[in-house]
């Protein structure tokens, strides 16, 4: 069985995680920590000064395995959610307000369950069993991820949506928009592009849909290209604009796309990081 681990993303720096059976919760790098908070150049011993000062923290931070730069595991201090509140106490910083949103983020079941559901489908090898390219695979991958979660899950919405000003396909006419963005051409990096814009722009679920579609993406990519995205690589305020402005302006979306493909399209810790990377651009800043 593998590792349960993960990286999540406060305002664009990465903090390693790692789930413990043995306290069953997520247990995440306090010096990793230590960086976002304060952006020192020697986390390593500004944390070890800092622990050496706290006694109370030895209930609040242990030590497990976590993936360091050169790839290797080694035993490293780790804190909880509660840990990183108690940091929060006693280091200055401009983003304190900031973390303490995101720690509560962490704890948002839904997001939590439905990252997980993600990882199982490379894991235990469900992504075989998606139709690719089709409304039909989007809602099987949707239903994945969020059954039990959402009531609607995998289910075509039956009501207009819209986020920040811009509304979504009209319910009325969502099942022939869906019917025709099944047949789309994907027969080239451009033609793959353009229905993944099409989808976003038809929103075919209340809730959960960027996640999803993203996966959905990643999947013709593959079978058509013999790429995917490594989703690592594109900055969140960047994409988020790109797909805003896509509707009428696609070229920025494209050129973050194409410029993050891989080839390495059966490498676990892309695909691990991709979803990490998918779930912080769902998060509210």
């Amino acid at each position: 069985m593998r590792t349960k681990t993960s990286i999540r993303y406060f305002n664009s720096i990465p903090v390693r995680a790692r789930w413990d059976e043995e306290t069953s919760q997520w247990w995440y790098s306090a010096t990793d920590i230590t960086i976002a908070l304060t952006g020192t150049n020697n986390a390593r011993r500004y944390w070890n000064t800092f622990k050496s000062r706290h006694a109370e923290l030895s209930s609040l931070c242990r030590q497990l395995k976590l993936t360091a730069s050169d790839g290797k595991q080694y035993l490293s201090d780790v804190l909880n959610e509660e840990g990183i509140r108690f940091v929060l106490i006693y280091i200055t910083s401009k983003d304190k307000v900031a973390m303490l949103k995101w720690i509560k983020g962490l704890s948002n079941p839904i997001d939590e369950q439905s990252r997980v559901r993600a990882y199982e489908l490379f894991d235990n090898g469900l992504l075989s069993d998606i139709e690719v390219g089709t409304t039909k695979g989007l809602q099987q991958i949707h239903s994945y991820l969020f059954m039990g979660l959402y009531d609607f899950a995998g289910q075509i919405r039956n009501k207009n949506i819209s986020k920040g000003g811009f509304s979504f396909a009209n319910s009325m006419y969502l099942t022939k928009i869906l019917q025709d963005i099944d047949k789309m051409k994907e027969e080239t990096f451009d033609d793959i592009i353009s229905k993944y814009i099409e989808m976003n722009i038809a929103h075919p679920f209340m809730e959960g849909n960027g996640r999803a579609t993203r996966i959905w993406l990643d999947l013709i990519l593959k079978k058509q290209l013999k790429k995917s995205v490594d989703w690592s690589k594109i900055d969140k305020r960047e994409y988020l604009n790109a797909m805003e402005e896509s509707p009428l302006n696609d070229k920025k979306i494209r050129t973050l796309l194409f410029e993050a493909l891989t080839g390495n399209i059966h490498n676990h810790e892309i695909f691990m990081k991709g979803i990490d990377y998918s779930y912080y651009y769902e998060e509210l800043e």
